[in-house]
């Protein structure tokens, strides 16, 4: 899945309950954050054509998602979060939502199913893969994020709070006025 999608699926579920912007930000990243070792990407293709290319995307990709990084995702959580059990609970549950969307729809253009080692580094005996994983662009990776979306704008709309909060507050509120002059609609009955 993308980044996009994990983001909106963190979002989405920090907002299953009542938290403050620190910890909604904190499940929000924890949906994001096993894709850190994707960053590998840049030097892999800074050094394609080097006499030593570093492989750190092709061979590390996915290697974060794993049982022992949720873990330092929880206890990372727990230590900076108001709500502690709660927020690094859902940011444990994030993390793992992650790992789901990747497991059904991150097969590569190439045809490649990116298999999740979900015990490393403590056994290479349970990793997860699914012959069925849809491609990275497929419908149904769109369907979802489109889904998300909505369900965004929805909060956005009804608790007055959007994404947008995590990285500029004073901005936030211009959106979601904007979003519920747009999608509010006035009760006629009073």
């Amino acid at each position: 899945m993308s980044p996009v999608t994990h983001f909106l699926t963190g979002w989405v579920l920090a907002n299953a309950v009542d938290l403050n912007r620190r910890d909604r930000a904190i499940v929000t990243i924890a949906a994001v954050v096993p894709d850190v070792d994707g960053l590998g990407i840049v030097a892999e293709i800074l050094t394609r054509h080097s006499q030593h290319p570093l492989l750190w995307f092709s061979d590390y990709h996915h290697a974060l998602h794993t049982l022992l990084f949720a873990l330092v995702v929880f206890v990372c959580a727990f230590l900076i979060s108001a709500r502690k059990w709660i927020s690094a609970t859902l940011a444990f549950v994030a993390f793992h939502v992650h790992l789901l969307e990747d497991l059904v729809g991150s097969r590569g253009p190439d045809g490649f199913i990116w298999p999740i080692p979900y015990l490393f580094p403590f056994s290479n005996r349970w990793i997860w893969s699914w012959g069925g994983q849809w491609k990275l662009d497929a419908w149904p990776n769109i369907a979802l994020t489109i889904v998300l979306l909505c369900v965004t704008v929805w909060i956005a709309v009804k608790r007055g709070v959007s994404p947008v909060d995590i990285f500029a507050p004073t901005a936030d509120r211009s959106v979601v006025a904007a979003l519920r002059k747009r999608f509010q609609t006035t009760d006629l009955t009073t």
